[in-house]
């Protein structure tokens, strides 16, 4: 990150970005509690106040958009017509909301910026954001005590982090719970990955779910995340894939937008070996996807593939679909069926019952923080179980004290279409506790 550091933390070393070689280290759950009880006493504290008495309640969106790689403008554009919706309706206990936006660009520099200008805006909160530079962004965030909430799941620092509020749980459970659903259908597994911070903690997460099913681990394959095409890593997955054990070799893609174009490569070096399936997780593959690729006749036919919530014809998603028609109309950004779009829905969700919770009080990134932090349960109409945060919840063992969602689903591609392969939702907790991550 560049620039001068605003409001430099003196919290343990542990709230702070991390450094490629500890990126995936967890911090105890005795120095987030001894962090947490220092409240306003650790570090410098600007008191950030952009929804106190009557004003306007300041709160940012960010996202990658217009990149050689992953993109998610459907997340910022979700948000604006989040805030038309609730304005419309008189605001959060009478104040307006106010979004910005920000584009992280992929990028680590222009995601300390959008931080810092979150800071310099006075957000009281980040709500529903991608990015995969955690370690350029929190260290703004945590010296502004500004709290994260439902960032997409891609850093373990979203699970670290204290001033992180998950609502999802990122790719450790769509992985753990993909491996645990491969264990028992998959010959050998190989995973295509970027060759990225983010994408180094991919492979143990994936391998948690096969061990605990009884299968050897996948072989790591990585792979440039804007890549325009993937030839030698789609010939030598299939090279070292086999029948073995009685069973098809599957190949696992997570190159977020990037997926697609792999399987453009794997549909050309796959001819003749039908015995090869694949899978992967949404975010990396959702329905357009699938038929741009070529429904049925795709590369995709039978895969599967782990998301975080119900499909997008669950009832549950309904207000969101009323809210996209009403506020977001032609805007072809705003795709109901995307995981972030859904993500940012679901942190806007949990940021409203915050707000009402605090009544007449003031709004600020302190109040917010102070209320999750002392237990507030919040719903989300069944998209996710009731969320609560703590310093110290069932995952810290393994270095993930903030995640508290660890459900998954699990779908099929059948006939050219995403449809659920069992009902409901599987708790990945289990799984995760013996992921080797350290």
């Amino acid at each position: 990150m560049t620039g001068r550091r605003p409001h430099r933390s003196t919290c343990p070393g542990g709230l702070r970005g991390r450094s490629r070689a500890t990126r995936t280290g967890a911090l105890t759950a005795g120095a987030l509690v001894a962090c947490a009880s220092l409240a306003a006493g650790c570090g410098v504290v600007p008191g950030a106040t952009g929804g106190s008495g009557d004003g306007p309640i300041t709160v940012m969106t960010w996202a990658p958009q217009d990149t050689g790689a992953t993109n998610k403008p459907g997340m910022p554009a979700l948000a604006q017509a989040y805030a038309r919706w609730v304005n419309g309706q008189g605001g959060l206990g009478g104040r307006k909301l106010n979004v910005l936006t920000c584009n992280d660009h992929n990028d680590s520099v222009a995601a300390a910026k959008c931080a810092r200008r979150a800071v310099k805006e006075d957000a009281v909160a980040v709500v529903g954001s991608y990015s995969q530079y955690a370690d350029s962004f929190f260290p703004v965030l945590e010296g502004a005590r500004i709290p994260y909430i439902g960032g997409y799941g891609l850093t373990n620092t979203e699970f670290t982090s204290p001033l992180s509020y998950p609502v999802n749980g990122g790719q450790p459970a769509l992985l753990a719970g993909l491996g645990g659903a491969l264990a028992h259908s998959c010959g050998p597994v190989t995973l295509v990955r970027p060759d990225t911070i983010a994408g180094d903690q991919l492979p143990a997460l994936l391998d948690s779910g096969l061990v605990s099913g009884g299968h050897e681990r996948s072989h790591d394959q990585r792979a440039a995340e804007d890549a325009t095409a993937y030839d030698d890593q789609a010939g030598r997955a299939l090279a070292r894939e086999g029948a073995g054990q009685g069973k098809p070799g599957c190949v696992v893609p997570v190159l977020g937008d990037r997926t697609g174009t792999f399987m453009d490569s794997f549909r050309r070096a796959r001819e003749g070996r039908p015995d090869v399936r694949t899978a992967t997780v949404l975010g990396s593959v959702d329905q357009t996807t699938i038929n741009a690729s070529g429904g049925a006749s795709g590369p995709y036919e039978g895969a599967y593939v782990t998301g975080w919530y119900p499909a997008v014809g669950d009832p549950a998603w309904d207000p969101m679909k009323k809210l996209t028609k009403e506020q977001a109309f032609g805007d072809n950004n705003v795709d109901a069926a995307d995981a972030g779009v859904q993500t940012t829905w679901i942190a806007y969700t949990v940021f409203k019952e915050v707000v009402e919770s605090l009544g007449d009080g003031e709004v600020s990134a302190d109040t917010v923080r102070r209320a999750l932090d002392d237990g507030l349960e919040v719903g989300t109409g069944g998209l996710t179980p009731d969320l609560r945060w703590t310093f110290a919840d069932k995952l810290a063992s393994v270095g993930f004290p903030r995640l508290v969602n660890a459900d998954v689903t699990l779908q099929l591609v059948r006939d050219g279409r995403l449809v659920s392969a069992r009902q409901g939702a599987v708790d990945t907790t289990r799984t995760l506790r013996n992921a080797d991550v350290a």
